[in-house]
């Protein structure tokens, strides 16, 4: 996307997230090679990384008599749990080799909180704890913002309703994108984008 005023943020592609990780979503690795010929068309990209310190409150470990996948509460309200992912300076959190985006030229890191989870790239799950990332599109003037990367219905979801709610224009690039589906969350996370105005299409559709 060569107009300056467009950025494609490619969410959480890391290790932990792809076949033998962690948290693996599944064909998760199938959005690289789709993801790279994407960036290509954009000027400006930037990322995001799950950044959790060991002991996080997402870790269903650290919530005794607790199994990953169930959903306890916690300070600022549900908390899903999750296995042990993206522990800081893990193998699991870095980004995939494959991925190929050079040009990136913001990465921000997220979850490093230990007592707060964070899925959106512009907000920790408390919905008051900031990234900075809304503040540096601004200031960088991008009133249009693209998502792709992992998954589908946690991160990217929750990165493309507050991309929306900070007012800039949305956009979900599905099949840059591959979901976990748990207890039928990818059909909410559909369901929430057409509620807050956020368009879903195919890289197919976005012109260089």
């Amino acid at each position: 996307m060569s107009d300056e005023k467009s950025v494609l943020i490619v969410v959480d592609v890391q290790n932990d997230f792809c076949p033998g990780g962690a948290l693996a979503v599944p064909h998760g690795d199938e959005v690289v090679p789709v993801i790279n010929a994407l960036a290509q068309k954009f000027r400006h990209v930037a990322a995001t990384q799950d950044w959790h310190p060991k002991g996080h409150i997402s870790f269903a470990s650290s919530h005794p008599g607790h199994k990953p996948y169930e959903v306890v509460e916690v300070a600022y309200g549900p908390q899903v749990l999750w296995p042990h992912h993206c522990v800081q300076g893990s193998r699991g959190a870095r980004i995939v080799d494959g991925l190929s985006i050079p040009h990136a030229e913001l990465l921000i890191r997220k979850g490093y909180y230990k007592d707060t989870d964070s899925y959106s790239g512009f907000k920790e799950a408390d919905r008051v704890t900031r990234t900075g990332l809304a503040g540096y599109l601004r200031e960088r003037g991008f009133t249009t913002v693209y998502c792709a990367g992992l998954a589908t219905d946690f991160c990217v979801n929750w990165t493309a309703l507050d991309a929306a709610a900070e007012g800039f224009k949305t956009f979900v690039i599905e099949d840059a994108c591959r979901a976990i589906d748990l207890n039928n969350s990818l059909e909410a996370a559909r369901a929430g984008w057409r509620k807050a105005g956020v368009t879903a299409l195919l890289s197919a559709e976005v012109t260089g």
